[in-house]
């Protein structure tokens, strides 16, 4: 770990601190760990891990969730910190705060390394929110199927490598992307724009974007 400076985030609008807590609230369901804020200019990115490789070997995609914000004012602070840490403070905020203190202690994540491609992304084509909300109910059935009542890591890790790295129909999509959708609150009504580039997927909506690395290790 490494201490951050004082720093901070300032926002426009007091809602998008909302948007955040939600977005970071729904995260924390999935995985305690770590948030990503990674603001270039004017635009901050929110990132969170929905899955990743945990065993040498493991098939499983590493999939993140990416929320982008506008900020009031540019910056250039890049921060990994713990999700808890983040919640902490926009518990605190008030409902016309615009400020988001960045936790002081960084931690230090893998995936946080695997960078997605800025740009070379290729449209591919289009995903209704109706099939993603059904293959991510699905899958969570699936596994709850699969897992007993006191797993240990290994059959959790497998079972989740089964059911979230098969492709869904006909696209070459990891079915944990439709997870992610899901659980992180980006399906609604309407569709995805799906992008690839190289071992890439990228799952584009109103409410977010779900990247995905396909290929076993980050």
């Amino acid at each position: 770990m490494s201490d951050l400076l004082t720093q901070s985030f300032r926002f426009a609008d007091p809602r998008d601190l909302a948007d955040l807590r939600t977005f970071a609230t729904r995260a924390k369901t999935i995985d305690d760990g770590a948030i990503r804020l990674q603001a270039s200019g004017s635009v901050l990115a929110a990132y969170v891990c929905v899955l990743r490789p945990r065993l040498l070997g493991e098939s499983t995609p590493t999939i993140l969730g990416l929320r982008t914000i506008g900020l009031a004012e540019p910056s250039t602070i890049d921060a990994t910190v713990a999700l808890s840490a983040v919640l902490d403070r926009l518990a605190r905020a008030g409902e016309e705060d615009v400020e988001l203190p960045v936790p002081p202690t960084s931690v230090t994540e893998s995936w946080t390394g695997v960078g997605a491609p800025r740009s070379g992304w290729e449209l591919v084509g289009a995903l209704p929110d109706t099939d993603l909300r059904r293959a991510a109910e699905t899958g969570i059935t699936e596994v709850a199927g699969i897992v007993p009542a006191q797993p240990g890591a290994l059959i959790v890790n497998n079972a989740r490598a089964a059911v979230w790295g098969r492709a869904l129909d006909g696209s070459g999509l990891p079915a944990g992307a439709a997870f992610a959708a899901l659980t992180l609150g980006f399906l609604a009504d309407g569709e995805q724009m799906l992008y690839r580039a190289g071992r890439w997927y990228r799952l584009s909506g109103p409410r977010g974007h779900v990247l995905v690395r396909t290929g076993s290790g980050f």
